[in-house]
Formats: C-alpha cells, sequence, structure tokens
C-alpha cells in the first residue's frame, strides 16, 4: 500500500518536510516513489503538486494524519479528504 506522508529535510533545528508517496514498509528517510509537494512549518508554507497529489489518491493511496492536516489547513480536497 501507498501512503503520502512527511519526509524530514533541512538541516538541525531548521526542518523543512517534503509530502511524498512512499511504500507503507519504508522508513521515514526510505525511498519515495514520487515527491508531491512539500511543507515548511516554520514559515507555514506549503507547495503541493495537486494532478500527482490526485493520481495517487486515485490509484489508492491513503494520507497519514498529519498531510492530511496540512492539506485542510490549506484548503485542497476538501471533498477528498472528508470522506
Amino acid at each position: 500500500m501507498v501512503k503520502l506522508r512527511l519526509k524530514r529535510c533541512g538541516r538541525k533545528q531548521r526542518a523543512i518536510y517534503r509530502i511524498v508517496a512512499i511504500d507503507v514498509r519504508s522508513r521515514r528517510e526510505g525511498r519515495d516513489l514520487r515527491k508531491v509537494g512539500f511543507y515548511d512549518p516554520i514559515n507555514n508554507q506549503t507547495y503541493s503538486n495537486v494532478p500527482a497529489i490526485l493520481y495517487f489518491l486515485e490509484k489508492g493511496a491513503r494520507l497519514t494524519g498529519t498531510v492530511s492536516d496540512i492539506f485542510r489547513k490549506a484548503d485542497l480536497f476538501k471533498e477528498k479528504i472528508s470522506s
């Protein structure tokens, strides 16, 4: 199964997270299938590649709770996340 989850990047005390499509059995910094966005909690910025996210959701990918919250705050996919 594939999940859309966060992958930690950046330097010490300045974390930036990539939103990636990754196999469930992989570890956090494991090899991802595709990068679909990023989230910067310090500057509160989010970038999302909407077509890529929709592609993985149509194929049956699940969102983790944190990624779901990030998309909800960014007002993306209200109808997809609520279901």
